[in-house]
């Protein structure tokens, strides 16, 4: 069985997963939804990585650089130790009018540290998804790797390394520093060890000053720190769009088709990626992405999308790579998504919701502010027009629309943050028509909503069926947790939805049948509700549970098995980190009264670190 035990590597233009043995086997150039160049993750046999193979190997230990993004691989050998520090290059820039320099590079910093360790480098890039063969071949001064037919796509090593050696697989032994470099493009300059060292402290410098600029809490900072560089990797620095995942078609359920491709911004899972990178302190990682949703929505009558390509694409045609066998043989192997066509009426609460957070950070001062309150007001449009209507949900069902009671709640909060903006931009003219409009929508969920059977908000209005996304309702301030309704709904939820410590969204039968494996993000919910009800022993031990089911670094994928605790769906997954910083700070900002809930976090993060 294997898990997804990868650490993640990046620079905020793409990233690149690196297994726990050292070899990186997913990566996407020049960016992150570009074709693949190595794809072991998705066809072990066809999909292409770059490996490291000692001959006398006695164990690998793996772990980030303290609070960077520099991933340290030590190989302990019986003819030496080495270690290898996989990165790439992110860093500030002068000679570029004070920009970054990130570009499409992966830099492999060989470490020597004692004896003579002989290894070889097994290279072996697999351009354009692997459609055709990939051929190699040295050039002066670095390997080139091209496509022999089917698109054009080239790749550029440079190494202190024989260049025919890593092509042959000769045995390399290490007794000094030396670095192989990787490159979508040609490089310019001579590359070198000391060069590539440079780039190294260079971004380590990077990644250090920026987690310090962090908000840190009394409990759980390590795991905050980690998930908010995580997050941070999932940025695309160029248009401040925020990406749901690095991956595609990582399966929820080893052998069945939920496979999707998440290279892409959704406009609800970054909302809310930067409504909690705002409470931790990053303005900047806010301000590009709301820039970002102005680009997109240039026009007054531009319909909304749930989600857009990194770049502000709006075409996202899904189409199959059936050449590839797909992880651990999950097909089909996916590429775009066709759920952009969908209509989701939560994406403008949580948009909504960002931008009012903004404007009371920076009051009316903020550059965007007569492009946003036109957002504002077009949104509402929006909703007024469509809030009765149903739709997809926030799940994305394919098969049909629905009331979700999730979406009510958000075009509830909608309205309300659009209400307190007016006041805030001092705009009476839409202050009493809003607020009567929150009023009738708020009036709406608890009437049709509630069920007297489940004594709980259920999924949506008619239904039975319960659903994890209500949880939400407390902490958009739809519902205060003090209130019995919301209470009962949690326990509900708990009761219905929780099997071995984890959480199901839903139990119902959709499109794909019923649903298998616990969402990562749900449990969090589930432990903050908790907390926020009252239930803080029971909530602070979820929560500890939960932190325990990462990988063995701190990172999260979608999805988990009930039973293993095997991680599934697509890694490293923003939801599931931006749920565990709000949990942690849930659990850390209240002063808590009970002692022993401080002792077991505080024991509890000992024993990780």
């Amino acid at each position: 069985m294997k898990n997804l035990n990868y650490g993640v590597i990046g620079n905020c233009r793409s990233a690149a997963l690196v297994s726990e043995t050292g070899a990186i086997e997913w990566l996407c150039l020049p960016q992150f939804n570009s074709s693949s160049v190595f794809a072991t993750l998705l066809d072990p046999e066809k999909g292409g990585s770059f490996s490291i193979v000692p001959k006398k190997l006695i164990k690998v230990t793996q772990s980030y650089l303290p609070r960077t993004n520099i991933l340290n691989t030590r190989f302990q050998c019986e003819d030496g130790i080495f270690e290898v520090q996989d990165f790439m290059p992110r860093y500030n820039n002068p000679e570029n009018g004070g920009g970054y320099y990130l570009p499409p590079d992966v830099i492999r910093y060989f470490h020597w540290v004692e004896g003579k360790p002989e290894f070889t480098i097994n290279y072996q890039p697999k351009l354009e998804y692997a459609k055709f063969e990939t051929k190699n071949f040295v050039e002066s001064g670095y390997i080139k790797s091209q496509t022999s037919k089917g698109t054009y796509d080239s790749l550029y090593l440079y190494s202190s390394f024989s260049y025919q050696d890593i092509l042959d697989r000769k045995p390399i032994i290490l007794e000094k520093d030396e670095f192989c470099l990787f490159s979508y493009n040609q490089k310019i300059l001579p590359q070198n060890t000391r060069r590539a060292y440079l780039k190294l402290e260079r971004t380590k410098v990077y990644w250090l000053n920026w987690a310090e600029r962090t908000t840190s809490y009394k409990l759980y900072n390590e795991e905050i720190i980690r998930s908010a560089l995580t997050l941070k990797m999932l940025s695309f620095d160029k248009s401040g769009a925020i990406l749901a995942a690095l991956t595609t078609s990582l399966p929820e359920t080893i052998g069945e088709e939920r496979n999707w491709d998440y290279r892409f911004c959704w406009i609800r899972d970054a909302s809310m990626v930067v409504r909690i990178m705002t409470s931790l302190g990053h303005y900047r990682m806010a301000k590009r992405y709301l820039s970002f949703i102005i680009n997109i929505l240039p026009e007054k009558d531009e319909k909304m999308q749930i989600m857009y390509g990194i770049n502000g694409e709006k075409r996202l045609i899904e189409s199959e790579l059936p050449h590839l066998s797909g992880y651990e043989g999950s097909v089909p192997v996916r590429i775009g998504n066709a759920a952009y066509k969908q209509k989701q009426n939560d994406i403008y609460g949580i948009l909504l919701d960002v931008i009012h957070q903004q404007l009371e950070i920076y009051d009316v001062s903020l550059e965007y502010t007569e492009e946003l309150w036109t957002i504002v007001r077009n949104i509402m449009k929006v909703v007024e027009t469509n809030w009765q209507k149903p739709d997809r949900g926030i799940w994305e069902i394919r098969s049909e629309n629905r009331h979700f009671t999730f979406s009510k709640v958000l075009c509830w909060v909608a309205v309300d943050r659009a209400t307190k903006i007016a006041k805030q931009l001092q705009r009476s003219f839409y202050i009493g028509q809003w607020s009567r409009l929150r009023d009738k929508i708020h009036d709406d969920i608890y009437k049709k909503a509630w069920s007297e059977k489940k004594q709980a908000f259920t999924q949506a209005y008619g239904s039975e069926d319960l659903d994890a996304s209500v949880l939400l309702m407390e902490s958009y301030g739809f519902i205060p947790a003090t209130e019995q309704k919301f209470v009962s709904t949690v326990l509900a939820i708990q009761q219905d939805l929780e099997q071995d410590g984890l959480m199901f969204r839903y139990r119902n039968r959709d499109d794909f049948g019923v649903p298998k494996s616990a969402f990562t993000i749900c449990s969090f919910w589930l432990a903050n509700a908790l907390y926020r009800i009252g239930r803080k022993e029971e909530a602070v031990s979820k929560f500890n549970h939960l932190i325990s089911c990462s990988n063995h670094l701190g990172l999260f994928s979608e999805d988990l098995d009930f039973e293993t605790r095997r991680m599934l769906g697509n890694f490293p997954q923003a939801y599931s980190h931006l749920a565990l910083i709000e949990t942690a700070i849930t659990i850390s900002e209240e002063k808590l009264s009970n002692e022993e809930i401080l002792k077991d976090a505080i024991n509890e993060r000992k024993g990780r670190i």
